[in-house]
């Protein structure tokens, strides 16, 4: 396996490789997400448009098998700027990431934490965050689609310094499996102070 870094339009090749892969990963629990290719395209051309994006790449030869990204909160869009204005926090002084997704072969090796430090590490670098933050989606306990040996990421993030906020939320609208229109999902977000580790 390859790790790569890409900034900016210059992961435009890759970007079919990483919808695909996002469309993959998302489809299993807790997302349940029924991909939308179009969805893809615009969420990542986002990404690609900020100069000061980060995309990890996982390779294996020639074939993505894990991504992740990040960029200025300031550089995402209305919805996920608007809930950090409303507390008072902002967009200038956050650095959002995106998501990780990693093939399941592929877990289990340590890759999670690489794609943090990669994130975290160009956020120290470009020199001027004062957070970084992502958002993940909230299910029910008892929904009955939870797989029973699921093992969420909750501790991973806590132990990397994340805190999970109970007033800051985000609503995303897509189309779960098996169901014929796209609905409103909540997403909280987690937030964890850069100024900590200088």
């Amino acid at each position: 396996m390859q790790i790569q870094t890409f900034t900016g339009n210059a992961v435009a090749r890759h970007l079919d490789a990483v919808a695909a892969m996002r469309i993959a990963v998302f489809r299993d629990w807790p997302y349940c997400y029924d991909g939308d290719v179009a969805y893809e395209a615009q969420y990542l051309a986002t990404y690609a448009q900020s100069p000061e994006s980060l995309f990890v790449l996982v390779f294996d030869g020639d074939a993505v098998v894990g991504a992740s990204t990040a960029l200025p909160l300031a550089d995402e869009t209305e919805t996920f700027q608007r809930p950090f204005r409303e507390k008072g926090i902002a967009p200038g002084d956050v650095f959002y990431f995106g998501e990780s997704v990693l093939l399941p072969a592929y877990r289990g090796r340590g890759l999670g934490h690489t794609f943090f430090d990669r994130r975290e590490g160009w956020a120290h670098e470009l020199g001027r965050f004062r957070q970084s933050a992502f958002c993940a989606v909230e299910r029910r306990p008892d929904d009955p689609r939870r797989p029973p040996d699921y093992r969420g990421n909750e501790l991973f993030w806590r132990k990397r310094g994340y805190v999970p906020q109970d007033d800051l939320f985000c609503e995303l609208e897509w189309r779960e499996v098996g169901q014929p229109e796209p609905m409103p999902h909540a997403l909280r977000f987690w937030l964890h102070d850069l100024r900590s580790e200088r």
